[in-house]
Parts: structure tokens; C-alpha cells; sequence
């Protein structure tokens, strides 16, 4: 048999191996979901749109129409990109890949605030890049601006920020992004932005997108998607914008690699940016599991946990329970009925452990004491 890409062999498995279903008696703290159904009026514009046949090839960037609905939509965070400078993506993480895609080449090196989504390690080194992981100040998980400044080398070409963050629940300041911008300035790096979790934000000061910044704009690659906001994981819907010359060259990778989303499901995405008060309601739930379950995890016998600021994830750190992550996630599981990512499945994780509050208020308050019964009687 003909030898495989190569680069096969350097992506990890991710979350995989701590993702597996388990049995019903176990309380999940893993899937990073939101555990509401699609609002309705989403689904029964998909429906509408099928039955008015509306499933044949259409504009390969997403319809004019959807495109001037994200636009808009972008607006409200203060991003301004013109309609024809958005294309529409299967999902977030593919418009990530896009972004890669057209502006990295191999050997280029990226900086990726540690601990990071996994998917852009496995991404990067699919495209025979180098992912750089640079850890963040542990006790607030916020950008360690010395570190990134000791990272950068003749070969760095772009940095990748999530913020709200998946796995650590940070939210970076105003001025953090201002310092991220200027950074990037300073040593002409792309700046590629997953706002997949904008809509949830705990703190006042909101989401800040770097484009919004003075000399952001032009070296920013907006990225979101309708997955964690609405409530549409499984319909793959994402969005990616930047400066002109760059989304030209996004068009070639979409056109190349996908085509266009389903043509039935654009109609839906534009009903959902026009909703309000259905989102409200998900990330006002949200906001009151975050209470609680920052509350319930920071008495646990030898585990602290920075107060989670956006996104639906705690990142706590286990260290003072004697235990490795691997091992605390693993004893949790088997001994607690409690399933859990242990932190260092992902580089600068090590001693942590994410849990996602995606879940019911009862499976919270049910999943905490039995890890903190477990912890109890250790």
C-alpha cells in the first residue's frame, strides 16, 4: 500500500479517549454542548426552505442574503466587514482550517495561548506548520504577554485567539486585546480570532474582537459560527471574514475544499441572527450555572478553580489533591461515576481538569457532590 501523509502520525486524538458515552450511572461534565434544543423557529425555517426545493447548488460564499445578515450581526461587537468579504463555512472549526489554509506555509509557526483547543494543534500540523504553545498566567488563564514575547521567532506568521476561551473560560480584557494587537503589530503576525463564544460572556466589559482596535483590522480573521450561541452544533454552520485580499484567497480554499453549506440551511442561519430572546434565555441559564457550580467546585478538598468568565467551561486545577490529571479524570470515572478532560491532553494543561457546565442544574449539583464525597473520604 502507498505510504500515508506523514503528517498523520504528528496529530494527537484530542478529547477522544475521554469523550467515550459512559453508561447512564455516570454524571458527564465532558461534552462541551449546549444542552438546549434548536429553537424552533430555526428548524421550521430549514423545513421551510426544503419545501420550497430550495436544495440546488447556490453562490459558493454563502447567499448574498446570509452574508449581509452576518455582517450585520458582526456589527453588534463592533467589527465592521462588508458582506462581500464573509463566506459561509461547514461549521467554525473549518472556517479555522480556511483561515490556516490561506495564509500559512509549511514550517510557518503559530503561538497558541496554553492551554488551547486541541483542534488547532491537529489542524496545524496537518498543514505541516508548528504549533507554538505559550502558557498563560495560571491564575487567572489571561494572556502572559513575556511569554508570547519569548515565542516569537523569525518564523512566527500568526497567533490564535479564543476568547471566550474553550478550555479555560477566560475572557481577555479590553486592554489585554489592545497588548494582543499591538503584539501582533510589533511582529507582523496574523491574528486568527474564534469568537465562537462571544454570545456567552460573564463579564461587563463583554467580548472585544481585535479588529476592533487601532491596526487590528487589517491583519484580523473574524470566526464564529451559530454552534455554542443557538444551539446548532450538529448543523455545521460557521462564518469567517477579514481583510479583502485575504477573503479572496478564502474563497479559493472554500470553493476548492466544500463548495457552499447546504443551500436549505441558509435561510435558517438568517432566522437565527434575527433571534433574541431565545438566545437570552440559553446564556442567561449559563450565567446562573456558572454561580453555582464556581461555588461547588472551589470547596472541594484540594482543588481551586479561577472564576470562569465566558464560554460554558471551568478549568480547575487538581494539584493539591497529590493526584496527576490523568489520574484524578480516570479515578473520577471509576470511582465517583463523574467523566471529566483531564488538562493535559492538551500541551500546558498538566494539573488541570475541564469541566463543562452544558448540562442540567440537577446533574451539576449531582456531579460535584459525588466528586466531592470522593475527595472526602480519600
Amino acid at each position: 500500500m502507498p505510504k500515508i501523509n506523514e503528517n498523520i502520525q504528528r496529530v494527537g486524538t484530542g478529547f477522544a479517549s475521554f469523550l467515550s458515552p459512559p453508561g447512564p450511572e455516570v454524571v458527564r461534565f465532558t461534552v462541551g454542548q449546549p444542552d438546549f434544543d434548536t429553537p424552533s423557529k430555526i428548524v421550521q425555517s430549514a423545513k421551510d426552505s426544503l419545501d420550497r426545493g430550495e436544495t440546488a447548488y447556490t453562490r459558493t460564499q454563502g447567499s448574498p442574503e446570509l452574508c449581509s445578515s452576518v455582517s450585520k450581526h458582526l456589527e453588534i461587537h463592533d467589527i465592521k466587514i462588508d458582506s462581500q468579504d464573509i463566506v459561509i463555512a461547514p461549521g467554525c472549526k473549518q472556517a479555522v482550517l480556511y483561515a490556516m489554509m490561506a495564509t500559512l506555509n509549511p514550517g510557518d509557526e503559530v503561538l497558541l495561548l496554553a492551554p488551547a483547543w486541541p483542534s488547532y494543534d491537529g489542524m496545524l500540523k496537518l498543514l505541516g506548520t508548528v504549533p507554538i504553545h505559550v502558557p498563560v498566567n495560571r491564575n487567572n488563564y489571561h494572556p502572559n504577554f513575556e511569554n508570547l514575547e519569548n515565542a516569537v521567532t523569525s518564523k512566527t506568521k500568526a497567533i490564535i485567539v479564543n476568547s471566550p476561551n474553550n478550555p479555560t473560560g477566560a475572557v481577555y480584557t479590553p486592554g489585554e486585546v489592545k497588548k494582543l494587537v499591538e503584539f501582533a503589530e510589533r511582529h507582523d503576525l496574523w491574528i486568527i480570532d474564534d469568537m465562537i463564544y462571544a454570545t456567552l460572556v460573564w463579564e461587563d466589559y463583554g467580548y472585544t474582537s481585535p479588529s476592533c482596535i487601532e491596526g487590528g483590522a487589517e491583519r484580523t480573521i473574524t470566526i464564529g459560527g451559530w454552534s455554542k450561541g443557538w444551539a446548532m452544533t450538529g448543523w455545521r454552520l460557521g462564518w469567517i471574514g477579514g481583510p479583502t485580499e485575504l477573503m479572496n484567497a478564502v474563497k479559493k480554499v472554500n470553493a476548492s475544499a466544500a463548495t457552499h453549506v447546504a443551500t436549505f440551511l441558509m435561510p435558517a442561519a438568517i432566522t437565527a441572527l434575527s433571534l433574541e430572546k431565545e438566545t437570552k434565555e440559553m446564556a442567561d441559564s449559563f450565567h446562573q450555572r456558572r454561580n453555582v457550580i464556581h461555588k461547588l467546585l472551589d470547596d472541594l478538598p484540594g482543588v481551586s478553580v479561577p472564576k470562569p468568565e465566558g464560554a460554558f467551561y471551568a478549568l480547575c486545577d487538581i494539584s493539591g489533591t497529590g493526584m496527576t490529571d490523568v489520574e484524578f479524570a480516570t479515578r473520577a470515572l471509576e470511582e465517583a461515576k463523574v467523566q471529566l478532560i483531564p488538562g493535559s491532553l492538551m500541551q500546558g494543561g498538566e494539573g488541570l481538569v475541564r469541566i463543562s457546565y452544558a448540562t442540567s442544574m440537577e446533574n451539576i449539583h449531582e456531579g460535584v457532590g459525588r466528586l466531592n464525597k470522593w475527595l472526602s473520604n480519600l
